[in-house]
């Protein structure tokens, strides 16, 4: 197949896959088998073009599948470690706390939990842990609605200015482009205003009180073991960074482990009591959003084609012959990430920098961290914070659009406003 052909034809697929996943509502049919689909078409593409090299391009499949493979078990990890506490009931306990009613107290409560959780954990993980919470406090779907955009942006943001809490400021960490002190001295204060502005655009949205949930929370009594099992769960999330730390292991292993130890845990406690067998890991299991996890390998894998054709490398090239200016070409890998993942996007711009014409803290890689830390909040599929979200609380990609999307880019572009005045 002509090597000119086979990009071409890529992206008409992406593209009308994308466009496929953003009308889900109106189309009536399912993003998760959308993106499978297109993932597989595209690859198959990718293969025909040069099938003299298949070997080669088996390597590279696996190598991306063994990427998205770890992203996927530490996702099933840890949605069965926060559904286990809330089968337990654990989090009421939390939701006690959290006594008021008011919306606009309850938005600012739940985006300062979750910017300051996923610089402790990550921005996944923090994700899936709040609209866990958001489900107990708000009962009805269409009213934690900004709630859950909110927690996006905010544990994106969050996720930024520390080494463990984004994925990208990982990879840079971890190369060497930039230093713990480094990032968290220049982000945290971008990053701190790409999450208030937005809070501040939701807060004068809202007014009044949420309904009381159903069931009175402070009348509930939690299931045997509760306690026990929402400290453990919650150590075991906040322990995976730590685990990573000390280990060098990826982040999944660190999941899986804590899962093994709750899975032996109430194993112990129940395994005697034939009414609490719903409390039991593999009863817990049956109760994981499967299609969230096939969603999101479907579209990690198409942006993955995209990658292996060479695509977005081509795309970061065409930004360093045609933006020569650090902050410009790091806004754009910005503005690019709510589109496709910032993983690639980010390790094609390390590549193409040289770490001896931009040292250790240099601009770029800092407002880098930024940009594509938090450029994925203006679009739901931009992040893997908000492809969690959608695909738990079945958001369509419109109606997040139109709520979220400009109090994102205001967020995103107030944060490097700020950086540049720092």
């Amino acid at each position: 197949m002509d090597p000119v052909i086979t990009p071409l034809l890529i992206i008409a697929v992406f593209v009308l896959g994308y466009l496929a996943i953003i009308f889900e509502f109106h189309i009536k049919v399912n993003k998760t088998a959308v993106a499978i689909f297109i993932a597989v078409i595209c690859w198959m593409i990718y293969f025909v073009s040069d099938m003299d090299a298949n070997k080669v391009h088996l390597t590279e499949l696996g190598h991306y599948l063994s990427d998205i493979s770890q992203i996927l078990f530490f996702l099933m990890g840890a949605m069965t470690l926060v559904e286990l506490i809330d089968t337990h009931k654990g989090f009421n306990t939390v939701i006690r706390l959290i006594r008021t009613r008011k919306k606009r107290l309850v938005l600012v409560i739940i985006a300062i939990l979750s910017f300051f959780l996923s610089s402790v954990l990550d921005n996944l993980t923090t994700s899936i842990l709040m609209v866990s919470i958001l489900r107990k406090l708000v009962p009805h779907r269409k009213e934690r609605f900004i709630l859950c955009c909110m927690v996006v942006i905010a544990a994106n943001a969050g996720g930024a200015w520390t080494p463990i809490g984004d994925v990208t400021t990982t990879m840079l960490w971890i190369n060497g482009q930039v230093s713990t002190f480094g990032v968290i001295k220049a982000i945290f204060v971008p990053s701190v205003v790409a999450m208030l502005l937005p809070l501040g655009i939701y807060a004068f949205q809202l007014s009044g009180e949420y309904s009381m949930p159903e069931s009175n929370l402070a009348e509930e009594e939690p299931e045997p073991g509760a306690t026990l099992v929402f400290v453990l769960g919650v150590a075991s999330l906040i322990f995976v960074p730590v685990f990573k730390w000390l280990t060098g292991m990826p982040p999944f292993m660190g999941v899986l482990i804590g899962l093994s130890v709750l899975w032996l845990v109430t194993d112990v406690l129940h395994y005697k009591y034939e009414h609490r067998q719903h409390l039991r890991i593999p009863v817990v299991l049956t109760r994981i959003d499967t299609s969230a996890i096939l969603f999101f390998l479907g579209i990690l894998l198409a942006i993955d084609a995209l990658t292996a054709a060479n695509i977005l490398e081509q795309v970061a090239r065409w930004l360093d012959a045609h933006v020569r200016n650090d902050v410009e070409i790091a806004t754009a890998i910005g503005l690019l990430s709510a589109i496709v993942d910032n993983v690639p996007l980010v390790a094609a711009t390390m590549g193409m920098y040289d770490i001896a014409q931009y040292p250790i803290d240099s601009q770029l890689w800092l407002i880098t961290a930024f940009t594509a830390g938090t450029g994925g909040s203006i679009l739901i599929i931009g992040s893997s914070a908000g492809v969690a979200i959608m695909g738990i609380e079945k958001i369509d990609f419109i109606a997040y659009m139109k709520k979220a999307a400009l109090p994102a880019l205001v967020g995103y572009f107030g944060g490097i406003a700020v950086y540049l005045l720092l």
